[in-house]
Order: C-alpha cells, then structure tokens, then sequence
C-alpha cells in the first residue's frame, strides 16, 4: 500500500495548456458551430431564398454588384472576386464611394449582393434606395430580416444569430465567417448552374502554377520534325540513332498514316538488351499500344498520368495518329510540375 502510494505521487502532471492554443481551438469552435447552424438553415427555411437569389443572379444579363461596410465589405470583395473568377462578372462597389458618383457603376439589368449583419448600414442606405428607384434586383445577406435592408430587398438570405468568437461578442468572427461562406456558396451553385468547368476557369486564371496546369497539351507538345517516329520493321540501330538524335528518351513506332504500333523507350531497350539487339526490328522491341491523350488535355491530367505510370513522355494523338509528344521535362518548363 505505502508502495502504490508512492507511485500515485510519482505520476506525470498533465502539461498547462498554452493559452494561445486555447484561445485558438475555442475560435475554431465556435466558428465551426456558426457554420453548422447556416448548414442546418440550408436545410431549412434559409433554403428556399438561396435558391431564389441562385436564380435571380444566373438570369442577370448585367453583373452582380456586391457590397458592404466594414467587416461586411472586405468579406464582399472576396465574394466578388470568387464569383468573377468563376464565370459570374461581379464587381465591388463601395457604399460610400457609390454615393459620390459610383452609383453610375450600377445597371438597371445588374443585380445587387448586400451584405450587412445588423441590416441597419447606414452607408448603404443610398444603394438600398437608388436599387428600388430603378428597379434594381437586390439581394440582401443580413441576420435580421426585419431590418431596412431585409425589408427592401427581393430575396432576403437570413444568416442564423450565433455567437461570435471574439470574447465581448464585438468583434465580427463568426459572423463574417458565415458571410463568406454563404458567398462562396453562391458562387459555387451559380458555377455549376453554368457548366463552368476547367476549360473555362483557365481562361480566367491564366498565371502561376494554376494557369499552367489548366493550359492544354497542345500548348506545349513537341510536333512535326521534332518527333521521333521510326516505321514498322525499321532494324533497332537505326531507331536507336533516332532516339538518340531527338532527344526524348523514346521513339515512336507508326505506320505510313501515323498510326501507333508501339513505342520503345529506354526502359524497353534496358529489358532487351543482350548481343542480339541490333539484330532485332523495332517490333521484337516496341511496347504496343502505348497510353495516349488528346490534344485538349489539361496538363494536370498529363501530370497525373505520366506520375502514375511512372513514365518520362507521353504521346499525344488524334485518331489513333502521332501528333505531338510531351516530355515531364515540358511540364517543369511550365511551372506545370
């Protein structure tokens, strides 16, 4: 007994936990229920508008316009801009810019995309007014739908009151947090309400790694004169010299349309090489039916493929006929890998 206690007294104390740490998971927590309770008003009553506001913003011929003060207005910038990259023209407009002329920015065919959480933002009160003089279509993202700007508008997102993680409950935290994510879920239902895919996000996104990786193969494949193509029953030496001479690590093994047979790669001359080699003719050699990709493939996927299969070219063809050829090298080039 005298022994277990000694041990009990000798047990590890718990390490203090680190007030930043805390104060840190206590955030993400309450931000995470935030953003449970708007999911929960998906589901529910908040369902209905969203999908209205969907519509309203899809039919537009203008643009959206988004706005907001504060806290409401940098969250809105990045709303705009997420719906700009994604096939939806939307701009910014600053409330209090928009009473000093920027008004003008504003069309009778656009629609505009208010955010304010009280509802009662006095600087928007000139946009709120200005929208029903010309009949503006307004959408209005605010937690109280009785306020001014709840009842002007035509669609009404009502964000569900919860706490926010800053102490005094004065700080916009989660309410913001929930403001950006219901943007972001506008833009994302009005993208795929267009069919807005890969091809299209490229168009918008044309630098850095993302430009690079939505950019096609035929941007960068090596074609004509440059490709190593060797015809059916060529001896090994001479598809060798080509090989060699293109610089690819591989060669091409077609007929006189450039249809496919094969293809021999480095790999291939290392599983057949032996004294008998030079005397063999491309076929004894070549792997057949070699992976191919269309011209329109996005680097990302030719990224994918030749990772996966562990391989340094990939052929590109049309048909089932030799059009291009893209090296890994191609891909580090253009910031693509």
């Amino acid at each position: 007994m005298e022994y277990a206690a000694a041990m009990a007294n000798t047990a590890p104390v718990p390490a203090p936990v680190d007030p930043a740490i805390a104060s840190a998971l206590r955030t993400v927590k309450t931000e995470a229920d935030g953003l449970a309770a708007l999911s929960a008003a998906l589901s529910d009553g908040l369902g209905a508008p969203f999908s209205e506001a969907v519509r309203i913003m899809g039919a537009a011929t203008g643009r959206v316009i988004v706005t907001g003060m504060g806290k409401s207005g940098h969250v809105g910038r990045k709303i705009a801009a997420t719906m700009a990259s994604t096939g939806t023209p939307a701009h910014f407009v600053h409330p209090g810019e928009a009473s000093h002329g920027d008004l003008g920015m504003i069309q009778t065919d656009d629609v505009i995309l208010a955010l304010s959480w009280s509802g009662e933002t006095a600087e928007l009160s000139d946009i709120i007014t200005y929208a029903r003089r010309f009949a503006v279509k307004l959408v209005a993202v605010t937690s109280n739908p009785g306020s001014s700007l709840g009842r002007q508008a035509d669609v009404c997102l009502t964000l569900p009151r919860t706490a926010e993680a800053c102490p005094n409950g004065l700080a916009p935290t989660t309410s913001t947090t929930m403001q950006l994510a219901i943007g972001d879920a506008l833009s994302v239902a009005l993208l795929e309400a267009r069919g807005f895919g890969p091809k299209d996000f490229h168009v918008f996104h044309p630098g850095g790694k993302l430009g690079s990786l939505l950019k096609q193969v035929r941007s960068i494949m090596h074609g004509g004169d440059k490709l190593p193509l060797v015809p059916a029953g060529t001896p090994m030496p001479d598809a060798i010299r080509i090989m060699t001479d293109k610089g690819f690590g591989c060669v091409l093994v077609t007929r006189d349309d450039l249809t496919i047979e094969g293809i021999i790669t480095d790999g291939d001359l290392r599983r057949h090489m032996s004294p008998t080699l030079p005397s063999l003719a491309v076929e004894a050699v070549m792997t057949r039916n070699p992976r191919t990709v269309p011209p329109d493939t996005l680097l990302a996927e030719a990224l994918k493929i030749i990772e996966t299969r562990k391989i340094t070219a990939l052929v590109v063809a049309e048909n089932g006929r030799a059009v291009g050829l893209v090296h890994i090298m191609d891909l580090l080039r253009t910031g693509a890998a």
